[in-house]
Order: structure tokens, then C-alpha cells, then sequence
């Protein structure tokens, strides 16, 4: 689990250092790919059980404004030895919503699944890379649409 706990940065949607923050207006067209990128730094995180896991991030731009916050939950199958989460990310405009699949390297995976506001409807991929090895700062990259 301790090797989960820092990929859990990641999820920042938190999921991914220091790149641009952007999130053109949304279009009148669905097929519109919007991208979002930022650092996701570790703020506070919790072990709720043996397999369950909480973690809120700061997301800040590559200038280092905070540009939203975003919160993890995410379960460890002892099993399979695998991770999977939620994650919310809330910032201008709304919170969009994905799932995660965490790895025992520097990269997580998942899926935008939605969200509220401009992200309502939203589907896309989140992108995440650990910066440090203790997991605390995730370069993420969120690519959505309609």
C-alpha cells in the first residue's frame, strides 16, 4: 500500500511539473478537445483501512497560481496487488470527475467520467507523472470533451 500511497499524488486529477493551465470556453461543438495541465501538490493524505485511501491536492499552474483543488479516494486489491481510485477536480467553471488506475511506477492512468457545470457531460483521459519520489508533486494532464 505504501507504494500506492505516493502514485496517489498523481490522481490529482491529481492525477500531472508544472505545465500550462488551460481550459478553452466551451465550444458549441461536441468533438472540441480541451486540455488541462497542471502540478498537483500533495496536501494532506489518509489510510482509512488497510485497502482504502484519501488524499486533497493543491493544483497550481506553471506559474505557480492556484488554479483549483482536487480530492482522491481510492481502494488497494491485496489480491491483484492493484489500485484504483476517483478523483474530483474543482476550478473554474464546475468539477469534473474521473476514475484511476494507479501503477507501481511514476504513472497513473484514467478516465474522465463527467462532471458539474462546464464539465457536465464531459469524457476524456488524465494523465498523471510523480515529479518527486516521494510522491508529494504530479505533473497532470486532463484531455476532454463534450
Amino acid at each position: 500500500m505504501k507504494g500506492y500511497r505516493a502514485l496517489v499524488a498523481v490522481g490529482a486529477i491529481a492525477a500531472i511539473g508544472g505545465g500550462a493551465f488551460l481550459i478553452p470556453a466551451v465550444a458549441g461543438t461536441h468533438d472540441e478537445t480541451h486540455t488541462v495541465k497542471f502540478t498537483a501538490i500533495a496536501q494532506k493524505s489518509a489510510n482509512f483501512s488497510q485497502t482504502s485511501f484519501g488524499q486533497d491536492e493543491v493544483d497550481r499552474n506553471k506559474t505557480g497560481k492556484i488554479i483549483g483543488f482536487d480530492v482522491i479516494n481510492g481502494v488497494f486489491d491485496p489480491a491483484t496487488h492493484t489500485a484504483r481510485g476517483r478523483v474530483a477536480f474543482s476550478t473554474k467553471g464546475g468539477i469534473l470527475y474521473g476514475s484511476l488506475r494507479f501503477s507501481d511506477g511514476p504513472v497513473t492512468r484514467g478516465r474522465v467520467t463527467g462532471g458539474t457545470g462546464k464539465f457536465r457531460g464531459a469524457e476524456g483521459t488524465i494523465y498523471g507523472k510523480s515529479l518527486n519520489q516521494s510522491g508529494t508533486r504530479t505533473a497532470v494532464t486532463i484531455k476532454y470533451h463534450h
